[in-house]
């Protein structure tokens, strides 16, 4: 099994060169901008103006645009460059660079350099702490060290079974041994040596991370329900506004419904 340093590495790699189609990936299909609406949404039930945030994993700047027009003061961090950089150029161009306190390189398995309680909010999207595999754990403990006392850790994980439905006909082009290994541990690391991988979870996985790392869990939710299916008949709805923002709605109250909140490609949470 490769070990997580190598993975770790392996994921910076990918995301060094990724700069440009993790920005368009929650615009470029409907399944995207609805995924890219839950979390806008989850995000603001979480975040008030004027509130000190650290964005981890914060990639070219989808959401610390998001941030900085909730009012919120952001530190950004990244393990790429080129992704931090990105962040920048595009803070700076749009005019919301002042929103940002500062941009720094940083793994979330290590925060030492961060004060206790400093930080109102710790947002972790996009998945960090998929990525760090056996040392999430670790990871939240810490990102729940430097979060104020009655602050929230809110971030995401990719989710097992959601990705097991959605992307089922590249499931089935694996051999029964991998799938079973997957389904039985959520870890892609034997099945997927090159490119993007990960650590999926289940719901039940996500809280008893959440419980371990000695945290209550406040919210949860899929990203996305409905809308991962049928991507013809979601751009027809969001060619009509009024129908689109119906739509939106009610698949943010889906995503959150205990039933659903394994049915989509990313779990999102928010503890303390």
């Amino acid at each position: 099994m490769e070990s997580t340093d190598a993975a770790v590495d392996r994921v910076r790699g990918y995301f060094d060169a990724e700069v440009d189609g993790e920005w368009l990936r929650l615009e470029q299909t409907p399944a995207g901008r609805v995924s890219f609406e839950v979390h806008r949404r989850f995000l603001a039930d979480h975040v008030r103006a004027g509130e000190s945030v650290l964005e981890v994993g914060a990639g070219p700047g989808r959401f610390t645009r998001e941030l900085a027009a909730l009012g919120a003061r952001v530190t950004v961090t990244d393990i790429s460059q080129p992704q931090l950089e990105a962040n920048r150029q595009r803070a700076v161009a749009e005019g919301y660079a002042d929103a940002v306190v500062d941009w720094r390189l940083l793994d979330v398995r290590d925060v030492r350099g961060l004060d206790d309680g400093s930080f109102d909010v710790v947002v972790a999207y996009g998945g960090p702490l998929s990525y760090v595999f056996d040392h999430a754990e670790e990871a939240l403990r810490g990102l729940l060290r430097i979060t104020a006392s009655e602050g929230v850790v809110v971030g995401s994980v990719m989710s097992l079974l959601g990705a097991w439905r959605h992307f089922l006909p590249a499931v089935l082009e694996l051999s029964d041994e991998d799938n079973e290994h997957i389904l039985a541990t959520g870890d892609l690391r034997r099945s997927q040596p090159d490119g993007h991988v990960c650590q999926l979870y289940r719901a039940c996985d996500l809280r008893g991370l959440i419980e371990r790392a000695g945290a209550t869990t406040l919210a949860l939710s899929a990203s996305n329900w409905a809308s991962l299916d049928h991507p013809e008949a979601i751009a027809r709805v969001e060619a009509s506004p009024s129908r689109w923002q119906r739509f939106l709605h009610h698949e943010v109250l889906a995503c959150r419904e205990p039933g659903a909140l394994d049915g989509g490609t990313h779990l999102l949470f928010a503890c303390r």
